[in-house]
């Protein structure tokens, strides 16, 4: 056959629409590629962020969070068609998580995470799954009733967290001349309090219902204060990787939708939960039930 023939015949083929070519499956992109490669999702993890994701009594790392990672892994493993799909963690702290969910040490940080402007320049973020609201904790007996209390005392707070960035903003804007101690971790800064280095710990108010549930003697200590912040927890990703955002997302939605959501909150804030199975005795905020029936992916500030 003459080149000019099968030119020509290519052509007339290609008019025609008669040409066929074997149909390509979409292969997985950005994150999902990589989890593919490797046959592993990493996760991150915090080890004291009592009950969103911290350790258990035998080094584990368990929480509400982690159980909704777990959700995102089983939809992972059904869009790569891996059954077999491993699951890897990491540890991160409050300062670290952010830069390993950038350069790819993690997939996946579902912990208490704040979704706001700021981290979102660096990060995306899966819809919300909790909302949360800036208290204290402080012992009953400290007379610490709101922030107008902590004028002039030390007050310790989380390094690398919005609250930390709250605090310190309320210190300079009134005046309050705070000596603001920012602790490595939610359980350091628990201990700080507990030892009377400080006289309240401020955080998001879940948070501090756990570090209260793992003190010595829970009923020694209050949350309480006018709430200074109304934020919401996310999982992180990378950024600009649409894929990977919505099978999570998807997993997210399904959760919520199905109800299963209402029996993880119960297992986490109204159980005896690790180390001491103590029940934090938290109930669903009408504010949440309303947001898991509607979620989005907004930051705190348009909420």
């Amino acid at each position: 056959m003459s080149q000019r023939f099968t030119r020509t015949l290519l052509a007339g083929s290609l008019a025609a629409g008669v040409l066929t070519v074997p149909a390509l499956a979409a292969e997985p992109a950005g994150t999902l590629q990589k989890i593919k490669d490797s046959g592993v999702i990493v996760l991150a993890y915090r080890d004291a962020s009592i009950p969103f994701s911290y350790l258990d009594n035998s080094q584990q790392p368990v929480g509400y969070s982690m159980d909704l990672a777990s959700k995102v892994v089983e939809a992972v493993r059904k869009e790569l068609k891996m059954p077999g799909l491993k699951v890897q963690y990491n540890l991160v702290t409050s300062q670290t998580r952010i830069p390993l969910v950038q350069n790819g040490t993690v997939d996946l940080e579902c912990g208490s995470t704040t979704n706001n402007l700021e981290r979102q320049k660096q990060v995306d973020f899966s819809l919300g799954f909790f909302l949360v609201k800036g208290q204290l904790l402080a012992r009953k007996t400290s007379g610490i009733k709101d922030f107008a209390d902590l004028k002039g005392k030390n007050v310790v707070t989380t390094a690398g967290t919005t609250n930390e960035r709250l605090l310190k903003a309320m210190n300079a804007d009134r005046q309050m001349g705070m000596n603001v101690i920012s602790a490595k971790d939610h359980g350091e800064a628990f201990m700080i309090v507990e030892s009377g280095r400080a006289v309240a710990f401020y955080m998001d108010n879940p948070l501090l219902y756990g570090e209260m549930a793992k003190a010595r003697n829970p009923g020694e200590w209050t949350v309480t204060g006018k709430p200074q912040s109304f934020e919401t927890y996310g999982c992180m990703l990378r950024k600009d990787d649409p894929a990977f955002k919505k099978v999570v997302d998807d997993a997210l939605r399904a959760t919520y939708k199905s109800g299963e959501i209402n029996k993880i909150y119960a297992k986490w804030f109204m159980s005896p939960v690790p180390p001491k199975g103590l029940n934090l005795n938290f109930p669903m905020s009408d504010e949440l039930k309303a947001f898991l029936k509607n979620p989005n992916d907004k930051p705190a500030e348009q909420l």
